[in-house]
């Protein structure tokens, strides 16, 4: 049953895989007349159904077509996805229409009904199976609502929800059965060993959603030719600048509109009673003074019985030095070997136009103002800030960081299961124990070392120099329980290649 769980089914799928459990199971008892007629019923319907839909978009495709003769060039671009809509939906109707078309011809042969309304043979359990997995036309039907299920998805891009609808309407995903335990086809699930009346039910099923989605599809489209469309209730000015913060001596800039325009007329902007060109760009160059600062003016324009009307406007502005934020995440130094978390901010410049370079080290730019940092120099680093102001590169700032060797790691030593023994260990746990330099699970400053060397001695042996890690074996077998272990002289090396003494350890063989 955890198949069940991991692959959920979409309602289509649930409908599917629950019509094809319960037919499976009516197969030893003969299919009833009952349950045959209930199909007719539903299929009945379901051709109603489409006959309201195609009325329904009858009337959608004429009302599209009036929006389009009242102005062409806002509803073109829609009508003409409309017309694509209906195109494939056709398409794809007809080409079910005759799928079901043939199967009644396989199980009715010269008796068959040219629409695949009246069926005699709608108990056959066998045309489906030749029609549509034998004779390959099942996989060329998914293949085609596949299709029709990616151009409503693609043309539904800015409705997610609607995207999915269809997706799941239209889905052909594999099936999970509850009677065989196991996914089944989506073709396999539908045509073998079914009914006719079922199939034929079911894809008049598929006929009514291509009806319905291309309806709910043309509503859409009807609603994006306003979409863009703006309604208002007054006419104000409006003041739109590059940025609101402008460094000393470089260009501010700003457009200036009036809102509601009616593009039959041309506003003249003034600004402190200088009048700007009619495309209404302000620019100057800022001076010295920094902090806040403001200017204003008014849009001048003619109203439909000759009167000029003034609409005032004011926009505030902040003058700022070049700067630079950097901070490191880590530490307030740089670490040699190892890599160097570094943050940087410019204020009123977007982080996609910041960029660094490093003196004395190397650089690893990790997007939105984050970067590693790496040297192998001991000393000092510096690291140089540059701003994108006006399609050019600005110096913001710059910060020196002291290289620093990394500190003294801890020395441990473990038993094979990884545990630490507080001082005592047995010699069982000592042959297959290691020793281990780190800053410990909590540390600041991620860096990994490697014992180099060390040296065993215990009272009344000669002390033995050891190389890696690992206890020496033959110096461990004659020992005795109640010695003392003194492990000295341990050195260790980090990424910074600075080998390292760190101490000793003393150990009491249990």
């Amino acid at each position: 049953m955890g198949g069940a769980k991991n692959c959920p089914e979409t309602p289509r799928q649930k409908m599917i895989g629950m019509m094809y459990l319960v037919l499976t199971a009516m197969l030893a008892l003969n299919v009833s007349s009952e349950i045959l007629n209930g199909f007719t019923m539903v299929d009945n319907s379901l051709h109603a159904t489409i006959e309201s839909s195609d009325i329904r978009n009858k009337a959608l495709y004429d009302d599209f077509q009036y929006q389009y003769e009242q102005n062409p060039t806002k509803v073109q671009e829609w009508l003409d996805k409309a017309k694509f809509v209906k195109q494939q939906s056709d398409d794809l109707y007809d080409y079910i229409e005759k799928f079901k078309v043939d199967i009644v011809k396989i199980a009715d042969k010269d008796k068959a009904d040219p629409k695949a309304r009246n069926i005699e043979a709608r108990d056959n359990l066998d045309a489906a199976g030749r029609y549509a997995i034998l004779g390959g036309k099942g996989k060329e039907l998914k293949n085609k609502i596949d299709q029709y299920s990616s151009v409503l998805v693609t043309l539904s891009n800015n409705d997610p929800e609607k995207q999915k609808m269809y997706k799941n309407i239209f889905s052909t995903d594999k099936i999970y059965s509850q009677h065989t335990n196991e996914k089944v086809d989506w073709n396999i699930a539908l045509f073998e060993m079914m009914p006719v009346s079922a199939v034929v039910t079911i894809l008049t099923k598929y006929q009514s959603d291509i009806r319905g989605s291309e309806s709910e599809m043309i509503q859409y489209l009807k609603s994006q030719t306003d979409a863009s469309d703006y309604r208002v209730n007054k006419i104000e000015a409006l003041v739109i600048p590059n940025s609101k913060f402008v460094f000393k001596g470089e260009k501010y800039s700003a457009k200036i509109v009036l809102s509601a325009v009616d593009s039959t007329k041309k506003p003249e902007y003034f600004v402190g009673g200088r009048q700007l060109g009619e495309n209404g760009v302000y620019e100057f160059v800022a001076g010295n003074k920094l902090g806040s600062a403001k200017y204003s003016g008014e849009i001048r324009m003619k109203g439909n019985d000759g009167t000029v009307k003034s609409y005032k406007f004011e926009q505030e502005y902040m003058v700022g030095e070049p700067s630079a934020t950097i901070s490191n995440e880590d530490l307030n130094v740089v670490y040699k070997g190892i890599d160097n978390k570094i943050s940087v901010s410019v204020p009123g410049v977007a982080p996609e136009n910041v960029h660094i370079n490093v003196v004395g080290g190397s650089y690893q730019d990790l997007g939105k103002g984050r970067y590693i940092v790496r040297t192998t120099k001991d000393g000092e680093i510096k690291v140089n800030v540059f701003g994108k102001v006006d399609k050019k590169d600005m110096s913001m700032g710059a910060a020196t960081f002291r290289v620093k060797r990394l500190p003294p790691p801890s020395v441990f030593l473990l038993d094979s299961r990884g545990d630490e023994n507080e001082g005592m260990m047995t010699l069982d746990d000592l042959r297959g124990a290691s020793l281990v330099a780190s800053y410990g699970p909590d540390a600041l400053v991620p860096a990994k070392f490697n014992i180099v060397s060390f040296t065993m001695i215990v009272e009344g042996l000669a002390p033995l120099p050891v190389s890696g890690q690992k206890l020496d074996l033959g110096f461990l077998n004659k020992l005795s329980k109640g010695k003392n272990l003194l492990i000295s002289n341990i050195k260790a090396v980090g990424p910074d290649r600075n080998v390292q003494s760190l101490g000793a350890i003393v150990v009491r063989v249990m």
